[in-house]
């Protein structure tokens, strides 16, 4: 058997899946990842994305940081693949317990899936760090400059910036659907981002799948190892 026909079997076979996904789910969508060769970490800007992305200098140079958000972060043009569409299939079949992603894309929900655990947020999601009024992404990009709330506060994307804390509470149901997964597929992350990383320690099954072009520090640990892109693999079940 075939590593693709085996994941494959896998699938077929298991009954409380759980998904752990990164930015290279979303990539063939369009939108690119960080640290990959073509990620935007290998661009060049003013200051390093992990500056740009971090909680004090969207504090201390919020023009600075919605030109790049805005460039970089929002891609509503962007439309679900085919692994965002087979998770769905997957969970109608009530296979799929839970889709745990550190994307801020949406992209899943867009696709149809219902029972999404969104550790670094939503770009989809803003508020008004006044008056905390809510804001959706398009009015983010046709803002000039900084974007205002009707009160005159500033608004803040409803995502996790460096410097922040994750939401205990998706944490929390994470580390629930994880520990309690029969299979737990990984896929299109590094697994260099902590803590979310660190989530997929709380596995106890004998069935972690690892789906990943390039090296992560979680490949010895893999019960089936799939060096294939994520469209490949997916579009075979």
């Amino acid at each position: 058997m075939n590593l693709v026909s085996e994941f494959r079997n896998i699938i077929n076979n298991s009954n409380n899946i759980v998904f752990f996904g990164g930015a290279g789910v979303s990539t063939e969508s369009g939108i690119p990842d960080f640290r990959s060769e073509n990620g935007i970490y290998n661009d060049e800007y003013s200051y390093p994305p992990e500056t740009i992305l971090s909680h004090s200098f969207f504090i201390s140079k919020k023009n600075e940081f919605y030109k790049f958000y805005k460039n970089k972060m929002i891609c509503l043009d962007a439309k679900p693949n085919i692994t965002h569409y087979k998770l769905v299939e997957l969970e109608n079949k009530n296979k799929l317990k839970a889709i745990i992603t550190q994307n801020i894309d949406g992209l899943h929900q867009i696709a149809g899936s219902k029972n999404v655990l969104e550790l670094h947020g939503s770009v989809h999601r803003n508020y008004c760090t006044k008056c905390k009024k809510n804001y959706n992404a398009q009015y983010i990009l046709d803002s000039t400059d900084i974007p205002r709330c009707s009160c005159g506060g500033d608004i803040k994307p409803d995502v996790v910036l460096y410097e922040e804390g994750l939401d205990m509470n998706i944490v929390e149901k994470s580390i629930e659907f994880i520990s309690n997964a029969e299979t737990l597929i990984v896929a299109g992350t590094s697994l260099a981002v902590y803590p979310a990383a660190g989530l997929i320690q709380h596995y106890k099954g004998k069935q972690l799948i690892l789906i990943n072009k390039s090296a992560t520090p979680y490949d010895d640990r893999a019960n089936l190892l799939l060096r294939y892109s994520l469209g490949e693999i997916f579009s075979s079940i």
